[in-house]
């Protein structure tokens, strides 16, 4: 997702190969050989570029806009903040079995929001004037907030980051990322499922 916005952002062709998270792919998934040889630790997303292959979004991303000429020292400290503080909690939530490691997973994504909204008082972005890198790694959460409230995610988006929200999903990368409500449900259904299949095993 990441990574798709940054392609549309960026006005760069691309095409998509779907390899779901190995936790909630379906057991009769068959992953693409490409990416099997190409991604040894199976990280997602990878692109081909050429004959050259790179995993992992944060790379991914510095790739892209630098290879634009439009990625500043400002926008990637952000990005990194964002993949550091934002996506561990959403991502325990995500993976969160029980009420109480929701609950605590909740929190620390909330008081990420908070600061958040700080970094985003001054322009309204993250790292400068407009849409960057930075926002490319937080797009994620703005798209899966459904998902996330269906998982457990009970928190409020602070006013100018429910604003920050509203302007990236209008992008054009926002548009070509955003979720429908079915996707939304599934979403939250596979790690529905996963939770089920995890306390069953317990």
């Amino acid at each position: 997702m990441r990574v798709e916005f940054a392609l549309v952002q960026l006005g760069i062709k691309y095409e998509v190969v779907d390899v779901p998270p190995t936790a909630v792919r379906p057991k009769d998934f068959v992953i693409p050989a490409e990416f099997a040889a190409n991604s040894p630790r199976a990280e997602i997303p990878m692109i081909r570029e050429g004959g050259r292959y790179l995993a992992d979004s944060i790379p991914i991303l510095e790739r892209l806009y630098s290879a634009v000429g439009v990625l500043s020292g400002a926008a990637l400290e952000e990005a990194h903040w964002v993949d550091q503080n934002i996506f561990p909690p959403m991502i325990a939530i995500y993976y969160g079995v029980n009420p109480e490691s929701i609950r605590r997973a909740s929190d620390r994504l909330v008081n990420a929001l908070t600061e958040l909204e700080a970094k985003l008082v001054s322009t309204g972005w993250l790292g400068g004037d407009g849409a960057s890198i930075a926002e490319a790694a937080l797009i994620p959460f703005y798209v899966r907030l459904d998902g996330l409230r269906s998982l457990g995610f009970e928190g409020e988006l602070p006013r100018l980051v429910e604003d920050h929200a509203a302007r990236c999903l209008a992008l054009p990368g926002g548009v070509a990322v955003r979720w429908s409500e079915e996707q939304q449900s599934e979403f939250a259904g596979r790690f529905h499922k996963y939770r089920e299949l995890k306390n069953d095993a317990d």
